[in-house]
């Protein structure tokens, strides 16, 4: 099979792979960044920590390279709107205009009502290709009440939570 040939099954075989969307944020001290990602997955328990993978060519990539901090918000399926926020030409500070955005005692930006924010100290980057993997160390962690994912499966947005009941509704 040609390099080619690999990579058009590679990406079709990944449209398979159902991957929750989180948008990753990271600051340099005087501006914010932040971008959707579904390439995000626990690493190790002992120490708690995760890896994301980031393409060079993103905004953020300088400052994560740098050593930045960063956080890792599990978006909910309300939330698909961000998520297309973080991924469009909207850049930079745009970013930040939707949404309950905070800041950590060290400054990186996260979402109040992610499923999930989880502040990480970077502890360690690997660059293979098209992209550097940066390990975070979890210092922190804020999680919802519900579980209703975003998730990305075959170029959609979709979840996994259960459908409103119409019991519930009426």
């Amino acid at each position: 099979m040609s390099q080619a040939d690999l990579k058009s099954e590679m990406l079709q075989a990944m449209r398979r792979l159902a991957k929750s969307v989180t948008i990753i944020t990271t600051s340099n001290g005087q501006e914010r960044f932040a971008m959707s990602a579904t390439a995000v997955d626990s690493l190790s328990t002992e120490p708690p920590s995760l890896l994301i993978c980031v393409n060079k060519t993103a905004s953020l990539h300088a400052v994560l390279d740098a050593g930045a901090d960063f956080c890792v918000n599990i978006l909910g399926h309300e939330q698909e709107e961000l998520s297309h926020l973080c991924s469009g030409p909207v850049k930079g500070e745009a970013r930040f205009q939707r949404g309950d955005w905070r800041n950590s005692v060290d400054g990186i930006p996260y979402l109040g009502d992610a499923q999930s924010a989880i502040l990480c100290r970077q502890d360690g980057k690997f660059s293979y290709g098209t992209h550097t993997i940066f390990i975070g160390r979890i210092q922190q962690i804020h999680n919802s009440t519900r579980i209703s994912p975003l998730v990305y499966l075959d170029g959609t947005y979709t979840t996994t939570a259960p459908a409103p009941s119409l019991a519930a509704v009426g």
